[in-house]
Formats: structure tokens, sequence, C-alpha cells
């Protein structure tokens, strides 16, 4: 591994080394309080309690890939009807699947809770300060909106059971921001105080995303056959292209298109922030990487062709007053309104606790930045608390932050999309901030882990991913339509800009103090147990 001294990388220490120095190192101090460090050169403060089993089922369930894919179908159905949406969706999990073992490749080799801005602290060399800095804002307040996702679904889901139930009633603005306040803090509530709770609920989370497909898919493909009524025809959902997105290049449209696909299988990373609450991460987090790829990819995919054939009246869909579309197309699949609640209520189970789940990831990531004072307040906010064993405050900013974009939605639901519609913008910038650095490095900044790419295999799947993530970047900030006015412009280039200056500006505030994370080499005697 090169050696970076702004990095501080350490290495295993000698007694003669110690007797020598006359400063204290991490990893003297470390030795002197009987404690190890983990690999982000920091003392270990969270608990393990985490295993492979439930970080797997945090991952699925962050992820949740066919409810966010169902949730935007009615977006995504513009992008070249029911053939664009599924071919649409592949081609994007094919791309995300270069991403993943990018991912978990860092996450092997580095298994910090900091994630990209860990990773990019050290494949930067010289320059890791200002890429780490950078990346782990973006990745930070990729999260942050993905939260308010995430919450805001939920709460359209449950107004969307209430209307299904009560014909007459028409849900309003207001009817989906209160729903979205109690959810948002009851799952912080939950991550507050159950901390120790967290894995199991991640594994009745897992549970209810695969018993919760399972059921739907097949609903939506015997209900029609018993209720006597047609499928949709083989030459519609695969063959019938259609492009009323008014650009004129269907390919630029299925370019476009594949922006829904990222939406839902986006949550890459979400579980290498779990790195330092689970033994042996360096191994288990590619693990569940692979498994919350793999199931995110065949659930998303066996799903939405199950409902695309359940669909009678794509009109009806695409006209519903329902905020949330899957409650008509569940009621034309089921053929009741209590059969739609029901199939609806299973999306929202594991919703729920995907809430859970991406409040943790969040917090973690807030936090990890806290404690190298890259951001405000950062001595207050990096405190874990003794009482609770977890980054009690990190998580309370989580709830502000995700509440003050809740009041956004009410004034304006515009705003409200662009903000949260820039969670794949922000989340892929953090990870070329990592992966391009390794890349341009030729991949020796990083010693490899339990996972790593051996010869060309790296070199080309880091290529591809960097290479797919700049284009899109770009693609992704076009309008989604033409003609465009102020309420169907893509806000995302103005949002991710915008808060992009703030982090620039922010940098040049804070680097004089701002430490970065250290680079622990994985065979180091300081290391706590089980931190690789």
């Amino acid at each position: 591994m090169a050696a970076m001294e702004e990095n501080k990388t350490i290495q295993p220490t000698t007694t003669e080394e110690k007797a020598s120095s006359s400063t204290p190192s991490y990893s003297e101090e470390a030795l002197a309080l009987e404690v190890g460090v983990n690999v982000s050169g920091h003392k270990q403060e969270l608990q393990r309690n985490f295993g492979l089993l439930s970080l797997c089922g945090l991952g699925i369930t962050s992820g949740n890939v066919w409810v966010a894919f169902g949730g935007t179908i009615t977006v995504a159905i513009y992008n070249g009807g029911p053939p664009g949406v599924i071919y649409e969706f592949i081609a994007a999990c094919v791309f995300y699947s270069f991403i993943s073992a990018s991912i978990a490749e860092l996450a092997s080799a580095i298994p910090s809770a900091g994630g990209v801005y860990h990773w990019a602290t050290i494949t930067g060399g010289r320059y890791g300060r200002s890429a780490g800095w950078f990346a782990g804002w973006w990745n930070c307040l990729g999260w942050l909106v993905g939260l308010a996702a995430t919450l805001q679904i939920a709460a359209a889901e449950l107004t969307s059971m209430y209307a299904v139930m009560h014909g007459n009633f028409v849900t309003k603005q207001w009817h989906v921001f209160v729903t979205y306040i109690i959810l948002t803090w009851m799952c912080c509530f939950i991550s507050l105080y159950m901390n120790k709770a967290l894995p199991s609920i991640e594994m009745v989370g897992g549970f209810t995303v695969i018993a919760g497909v399972i059921i739907t898919i097949i609903v939506c493909a015997v209900m029609p056959h018993v209720r006597h009524t047609a499928y949709a025809s083989n030459t519609s959902v695969w063959k019938d292209w259609e492009n009323q997105t008014g650009y004129r290049s269907s390919g630029f449209v299925f370019l476009l298109g594949m922006l829904n696909g990222a939406f839902a299988i986006g949550a890459t990373d979400v579980v290498t922030h779990l790195a330092e609450e689970i033994p042996h991460p360096s191994s288990n987090i590619p693990k569940a990487i692979l498994f919350q790829m793999a199931f995110g990819f065949l659930s998303g995919l066996f799903y939405v062709v199950a409902i695309l054939y359940g669909i009678s009246d794509f009109d009806a869909v695409l006209e519903s007053n329902y905020l949330f579309p899957l409650a008509e197309i569940y009621r034309q699949a089921a053929g009741t309104d209590a059969g739609s609640v029901g199939l609806l209520f299973l999306a929202f189970l594991p919703m729920f606790i995907s809430c859970i789940g991406v409040y943790v990831t969040t917090s973690r990531i807030f936090w990890t930045l806290a404690r190298d004072r890259a951001t405000p307040f950062s001595h207050f906010f990096s405190n874990v608390n003794q009482g609770t064993h977890n980054p009690l405050r990190a998580i309370i900013f989580c709830g502000v932050f995700a509440t003050v974009l809740g009041c956004i939605y009410v004034g304006s639901t515009t705003a409200f999309s662009a903000f949260v519609g820039s969670y794949v913008i922000f989340t892929t910038l953090s990870y070329v901030a990592a992966i391009l650095p390794h890349l341009l490095s030729r991949r020796r900044n990083v010693t490899p882990g339990w996972f790593w790419m051996k010869g060309a295999t790296g070199f080309i799947v880091n290529g591809i991913t960097c290479v797919y993530i700049i284009v899109f970047i770009v693609i992704f900030c076009f309008p989604f339509s033409l003609p465009v006015d102020a309420k169907t412009m893509n806000y995302t280039s103005l949002i991710t800009g915008g808060l992009s200056l703030f982090v620039l500006a922010f940098w040049f505030v804070r680097q004089s103090t701002y430490v970065g994370p250290k680079q622990v080499v994985l065979d180091a005697s300081v290391l706590a147990k089980d931190a690789i």
C-alpha cells in the first residue's frame, strides 16, 4: 500500500518505536487503553450487534427494490411503455452490478462506517483530503434526501390505502405531510432507543420483503385468471415501444428512462456504513452487497413483469387519483378494493422497516463526518451516547432534516421532488469520487481485502463504472419530457450544484481543522477484535 503522510497511515508499532517516541500515537493510545482502533483509525465505539443475516436483511429492506420500482412505474411508463420499463430496469441493473463490484472491493479493503468518504480519502493520494470531503458530503446529502424519499413513499402508501377503503376520499398534501411526520419520528424513536433490537428488526424486514414480493407476484399472476379477465398481451408487455416523452430519439429516451431503474436499485452502499457494527466486515459486507443486488434484480424483474401483465387499463393507472400508483394497479389485478389494500399493506410493511434502516445508514454517515470535524458543530454531533450505544445526536439531526424537507412538500411538491430526485446524482457522484482516483492511481493505493478483482478485471470493472456514472449524471439532469415548464422542469442540476457550492464554501472554512479518516493497514496489531 502506498504510504501517504497526510492520511496518517497507521502501521504496527514495535516496543522500541514506542519507547523512542515522545508523542503518543494512535496505536500507543489504543494499546494503553487496552482497546483497539477500527479501520477508520478511531477507537471502536459502536457495538457489533449485526450479523451477516441481519445485514442482508437491512440491505434488501433499505433497498426495497420492488416497492420503489412499483412506486415510480407511472413515470417510467412514459419512457417506452411496458417494454421500456422492463428493459431499462435490466440495463440499469447491469451497470449497477459494476458499481456494486467496485464498491464491494473497496469496502472489503477499507471496512469503515465512512464508506466512500473514507475510500476516496485513501484512493485520492495527495488529493485525498479534498476528494474524501466531497465524497463524504455528496454521499451524506444523497442519503438525507433518500431518507425523505423513503418516508414519503411510506406516507403515500398509507394515505392511498385509506383512500381505497373510502371511495369518496380525496387525498390532499397535508394528509401526506401529517402521515410523513408521524412516520419520521416513529422511525427516529426506534432508531434511537431500540439499538440492540435493530438486527432482529432488519431480519424481520428481510422476511417481509421476500414474502411480500412472492405473495404479490402470485396474486397479480393468478387473480386475472380466477376472475376470467384478460391479461395484457405479450406484444404490449415485451414489444410495443411507446415514446410519450416528447423527445424524438428513442435511444435517448431509453437512456433517460434508466433513471427509474437506478432509483430502485441504487442503494448500493447502504450496508457498507454498518462496517463498524458487524464482525469481520471485510468479508461480510461484500457478501451482503452481492445478496442485495441479486435479490433486488430478480425480485424487481419478476415483480414488474407480473404487474404489467395484470394491468387491464393503462389509462386508468395514469389518470388515477390515488397518490401511490400501485393502488390502482393492485385494484385492477386483484379485482377488489380489499385486495388492493391487502397488497398495499404487504408493500408498506417492508417500506416502514426500510425507513428505519435508512435512518441507521444516514445517521452513521453524518456521524463519521462529524467525528473527523467535517460538519458544523462536529464535537456535538460526533458523540456516541453511552446509554443508547449509538450516535443519538446524529440520528436526531436526520429526523430534523427529514422534517424540514417534509415542510417543503406541503409548500411545493415540485420543490420536494427536486430534492429527493437528486438522490441518484449525489450518491453516484460520491461513488465516482472514490472509484475514479482508485482507477487513475492504477489501484495501487489500496491493500486488497477479502474480495479483490485481480488483474485486468478490476481495471475493466472500475473503468465501466466511472464512464457510466459520468455519462449518466449528465443525462439524468435533462428534463423528463418536452415541452418544459416550471412545474415539469428537472431541477436536479440546480439542487446538486447549489448544495455542492455549499460543500465547497464549507471546505474553505473548515479545511484547516478538518482531520479526515486515517488509514490503518488490515494486519495492524492495534485493530479492534473482529475489525476486519
